[in-house]
């Protein structure tokens, strides 16, 4: 059970490396085979429950096609790469079946699908095959804007309806804080209704991942334009989330996210 570790009550951590240049933070991205070991070591001594390893850009707003074959290759590289250094699930972040395949060959243990299971038709094959836990993102075409809870809460119900018809149980779901761009109301509005009112995915009883390290509604609603300097604004949206109810944080600062989510933990003890 990848996410038996996970308390509801406790929050968890899922530390960040990318292995793509084209990634919108270039300061997760680690294509040096050292500097990838020592990050993945670092961020689980620094309190991280899981890795996430992501081998091409899924930012909506960015060019990010690389060939299929290059995806793979970095992701292999990178999960085998780190494997034997961490004792915690790694998770593939990868909208391609085949993808995931050969990542949970390499020794992945978890499938992170911002498309929800919808858009590769052999995802959902795949996680049943090799047994994997999903993390299905809230994906979909918006048809109704001015309720984004709803439409989120919709997207990710068809999505776990999937992964339960192929006998997949450890579900987590992700609102895609940074994926639902409609022209109105402005996306920046709509990701932080959403967070605002996170606690109404808690109607499915599975683990809620937010994932709003350094994103650009954040660079958006403070001006910090470059996503370096949007550290300060995430550890404030993350303290906000785990406040509604994140019970894993998605982060490329692992470190820093601990202390946000350990005041936010506390203190949300004591509401009402």
């Amino acid at each position: 059970m990848k996410f038996a570790r996970v308390d509801l009550d406790e929050p968890r951590i899922m530390g960040v490396i990318n292995v793509s240049p084209e990634s919108f933070y270039k300061g997760s991205v680690k294509n040096d085979e050292e500097k990838l070991i020592e990050t993945a070591v670092k961020m689980v001594e620094e309190g991280a429950a899981f890795i996430d390893i992501g081998a091409k850009s899924t930012a909506p707003y960015l060019e990010t096609q690389i060939p299929l074959e290059e995806e793979i290759r970095r992701a292999v590289w990178a999960i085998k790469t780190i494997r034997e250094h961490v004792d915690v699930p790694i998770s593939i972040d990868t909208t391609s079946a085949k993808v995931a395949e050969e990542a949970l060959k390499a020794g992945a243990d978890i499938i992170n699908d911002v498309t929800g299971l919808k858009g590769d038709e052999k995802m959902a094959e795949v996680a049943r095959e090799y047994g994997a836990p999903v993390i299905v993102c809230a994906h979909g075409e918006v048809r109704n804007f001015s309720d984004p809870v709803h439409t989120v809460i919709d997207f990710l119900e068809e999505s776990i309806t999937i992964a339960e018809k192929y006998g997949i149980e450890e579900i987590a779901v992700d609102p895609a804080i940074g994926f639902l761009r409609p022209e109105w109301p402005p996306w920046y509005e709509w990701d932080s209704k959403v967070i605002a009112n996170l606690n109404a995915l808690k109607i499915f009883g599975r683990p809620i991942l937010i994932g709003v390290s350094r994103k650009s509604f954040i660079g958006a609603i403070t001006g910090r334009k470059d996503p370096s300097e949007r550290l300060p604004g995430s550890l404030a949206a993350t303290a906000i989330a785990v406040l509604k109810g994140a019970n894993i944080v998605r982060t490329h600062d692992v470190k820093e996210t601990l202390d946000a989510v350990k005041i936010a933990d506390f203190i949300r003890r004591f509401a009402p």
